[in-house]
Parts: structure tokens; sequence; C-alpha cells
């Protein structure tokens, strides 16, 4: 890489990148450059002139060569920041997206109502990976605890890590499950962003979901609603009363998720969008019998 200045190594790689056909070469070289140096944006502003050591430039190449591959940036660099959190990734883990945080939003009064109400809310995170939803509800509400359960022991372990590093391990534990198989106990709240992408279209995602997401995470089956239905018969045993279910989904799964909680003796009490205008979230509740 040419240039030895911060400013010159910016420039170099938002050429790389833009020569490579990657969407926002300035911003991701920027993210990586930040991040791997540990800048602020006051200082990466400052400190344009800075001359950079061998081994920085070094990290720096190495980085802007699998962004070339099409390597997400935050998985580059390790770790992504979600809600309040800063979370480890691994290769085990769906990199969490911003479109998951109003699943968390969502649930937040509930939970705080619930433990308002009960003086306890338990929350079971199904597939937890990184641990994203569950460890952000449990910051965001102090007093409730959690258990995430994941198919795959490699993120568990990033979901234990992640609850370390933000400090609500004491309120979180972990299970090896193939959804409801290994768990025991009723929750007042049962969350799961499943994997929900259509079979046959797993393999045209983008190369950055494609190549590096787990399919694990991605395969939702033939129509993308095998776990809504595994989750929606286990759940009615697990609920306490008054308890509730809440999903992430498709931006067009929302009538089929709903019809197939419906079958199950659930009614859909909140459906919220996403930014962009799209159906992101539904939550549901036993329904009441007349």
């Amino acid at each position: 890489m040419s240039g030895n200045t911060l400013a010159e190594v910016l420039l170099a790689a938002r050429r790389r990148l833009s020569e490579a056909g990657v969407n926002d070469a300035a911003g991701d070289a920027r993210a990586l450059i930040m991040g791997l140096l540990a800048l602020t944006s006051t200082s990466f502003i400052t400190e344009g002139g800075r001359i950079l050591d061998r081994a920085e430039r070094q990290v720096i190449d190495d980085a802007i060569e699998r962004r070339i591959r099409r390597e997400p940036v935050h998985r580059i660099l390790g770790h992504r920041a979600f809600s309040r959190l800063d979370l480890a990734l691994s290769s085990e883990t769906l990199e969490p997206r911003p479109d998951t945080e109003i699943l968390v939003d969502t649930l937040v009064p509930h939970a705080q109502r619930i433990l308002a109400e009960t003086g306890r809310c338990r929350i079971l995170d199904l597939g937890t990976g990184t641990g994203a939803i569950c460890l952000a509800l449990l910051d965001l509400v102090p007093g409730a605890t959690g258990v995430g359960a994941d198919l795959s022991a490699g993120a568990l372990e990033t979901a234990r890590r992640n609850a370390e590093l933000n400090g609500v391990a004491d309120r979180f534990e972990t299970v090896e499950s193939d959804w409801f198989a290994g768990i025991d106990g009723a929750f007042d709240i049962i969350v799961s962003n499943p994997p929900y992408i259509v079979r046959s279209v797993v393999g045209t995602l983008d190369d950055e979901v494609r190549l590096y997401d787990p399919i694990l995470a991605l395969d939702g089956g033939e129509d993308g609603l095998d776990a809504y239905r595994a989750i929606a018969a286990g759940a009615g045993d697990h609920l306490r009363e008054n308890g509730l279910v809440a999903y992430e989904i498709g931006y067009d799964q929302k009538d089929q998720v709903t019809a197939i909680m419906r079958e199950n003796g659930f009614a859909r009490i909140a459906a919220v969008e996403d930014l962009g205008g799209n159906d992101r979230v539904l939550v549901f509740s036993k329904a009441v019998l007349l």
C-alpha cells in the first residue's frame, strides 16, 4: 500500500476497494482503519499526517485484502456494536444487524412491565448466536434473567464471552438445544431471530452474507418458515401465564407467521416495521378462549 501517512493510507485503501467494486469503498476504508488503529472520529481527522509504522500498514493491507474478498467489515474487525453493547463475532454466529435492535426495543417495555408486576422476567432466546437479543434485553432491563439456546456449541461459546464482556454474565446462561429439545422450565418472554431465508434463495444472497454468515442461521427450509413452526409448536409448554413470544421476520412473512401462531393458540398483539417500512417484528400472546 503506497504512502506512509494516515491520510495517504486511507486514500490508497479507498482506491483499492473502489476498483474492486466494493460498495461504499470510502466508508468501509474509514471504518476498517479507525477500528484497526483504535482511532476516534476526531483523531482520525486530526492525525492525517501521522506516519504509520510498517506493522500498522501491514494490518491495514491485510484487512483491505479481506474486504476485497467480500468479508464484511465487522467480521474483519471481530466485533460489532449492537444496542448499547459491543459484541464479539465468530464464524459460528450471524452478524447482528440494526434491524434486530427493533425487536429488542419492542420488547423492553414488556419486560419492564412483567418485572414490575411479578418481580421477575425470565427470557429465552432461541438461536441466540452472539447472544445479541437476550444480552441487550438484560442490559436494558436490570433484574431480568435470560437463557440463550443454540444448536451450535461455538455460537454458545461466543454468547458466553459476550455476556462477560458486557457485564451481564451473572444473569445469563446458555443451553445447547435444537429449539426446545434441551429446554426446561417456563419463561415470561420467548424471543427469536430464526433462520427465515427460503432455501432456494440462500445461494443467491450477496457474497458478504452467503460466504460468511453460517448457513444454519440463514436456511429457513423450503418456504422459509420451518423455524417458526417448530417454535410455535413448543412455545406453549414453556410460556408462563401472560407470557409473550416475539420474532424477527422476513419482509413478506407477517401473514404466514401469524397464521402459524394462530394455529398453535396464539394471538398477535403487535406488528412493527423497520426503518424501510417493511414488516420486521411480531409479538404474540396466548389467545384468550371465549
